[in-house]
């Protein structure tokens, strides 16, 4: 078998196409040249139209970097955390990390957080003044009720900064950012780059929050915002990746976003229905479309078997969902051939570990929601 061929179906990284990876391997240009001010003038464009939001800004860090620049920057008082997985959690450690006072709602990793619960904590504590809540948890694929909850914060009172960590839905699903005010995703997702750069967008109520009260200093937004208006970046720039977001985005923009989204939602929706016809429990009570999750005691076993006899690279769980759940990913430019060979060697797997005998049936349901749907 050719192992330089294994398809890589984890939720990032996902694989970067040959288009980007040559827009990328052209020569080095200085980021302090009139040159690099116009393509980041053009990706920065791109990138507010595909946002939906008036402001955005690019790190040259991974996602991480970005939670941490809102947290620091947007929170003034005190922050409301969402957990229901490993990078819900990472907020409150965030916050830790830095002394800033939180509360955290915490819910098993298949489980949204409701918006009850939300707004129960935010009328019992006035001091709160910044929600950190994920789009999509990748931890176990669920997609919380963001929109939702956010409309009601906003009830509440307007002057409550949400921040909604969208490292695996930019690019995935249409986000409505009406009541957003900071939106985080990072490059090696839906975006398909190779990791290392982090966009925030951000509503106008952000940007005047953050030049209030300006902190930090590599991560400090308020001289970030200022100078990316200018077409720079106040450090050191990605340059290479801001080169091959621009091509991304220059793509998806001619083959339509909306496309993108209705591609993607329909491969998610045809590889759950495909896994649950062969016997899966899709384990988030609420699943994203950036990936399927099953819930299986033998997903290691799965995993290596797709991995050494059918050459298909997917993601496990981690922490004490490690051994429990196996992760598909939809983000990206994912070949319908792709995501249709996954549940088949996934059926055939599970013949070869003598569960279930092999007749074809995911590939059949796969393809018939995949393109004869209703």
């Amino acid at each position: 078998k050719n192992k330089d061929t294994k398809m890589l179906l984890t939720p990032g990284p996902t694989p970067v196409p040959e288009f980007v990876r040559k827009a990328m391997a052209d020569i080095t240009i200085h980021h302090r040249t009139e040159e690099f001010e116009a393509i980041f003038k053009n990706t920065r464009e791109l990138l507010i139209e595909i946002y939906d939001m008036p402001e955005v800004v690019m790190l040259a860090s991974s996602g991480t970097g970005a939670m941490e620049a809102c947290v620091t920057n947007l929170t003034h008082k005190k922050a409301l955390t969402i957990n229901s997985g490993k990078f819900g959690e990472r907020f409150g450690k965030i916050c830790a990390a830095f002394g800033i006072d939180y509360t955290e709602i915490k819910n098993e990793w298949n489980t949204p957080v409701s918006v009850e619960a939300v707004v129960e904590a935010i009328k019992a504590d006035s001091s709160i003044d910044a929600v950190f809540i994920q789009i999509c948890e990748s931890a176990g694929g669920l997609r919380h009720p963001v929109e939702q909850i956010a409309a009601e914060i906003k009830k509440i009172n307007k002057d409550i900064t949400i921040v909604a960590d969208g490292i695996t839905a930019v690019g995935v699903e249409k986000i409505d950012t009406t009541n957003l005010d900071a939106v985080v995703t990072g490059s090696q997702k839906a975006l398909m780059l190779p990791p290392g750069l982090a966009m925030i967008g951000f509503s106008n109520a952000a940007v005047a929050k953050i030049e209030s009260k300006p902190r930090g200093y590599y991560f400090n937004l308020a001289i970030e915002i200022k100078n990316q208006r200018k077409n720079t970046t106040a450090w050191t720039a990605a340059t290479t990746l801001i080169i091959g977001l621009g091509a991304i985005l220059e793509k998806l923009k001619a083959d339509g976003f909306d496309n993108l989204y209705k591609q993607t939602a329909l491969r998610a929706n045809a590889t759950r229905e495909a896994l649950k016809a062969i016997g899966f429990e899709i384990y988030p009570k609420t699943p994203a479309n950036a990936m399927t999750t099953v819930y299986t005691e033998q997903s290691s076993a799965i995993r290596k078997i797709l991995e050494n006899k059918y050459n298909v690279n997917i993601a496990g769980g981690q922490d004490h969902l490690a051994g429990k759940i196996f992760r598909i990913n939809h983000m990206g430019l994912v070949e319908d051939y792709e995501a249709s060979w996954a549940v088949n060697a996934v059926e055939l797997a599970l013949d070869d570990l003598g569960i279930r005998t092999f007749d074809g049936t995911a590939n059949k349901v796969f393809a018939s929601n995949m393109f004869k749907g209703n």
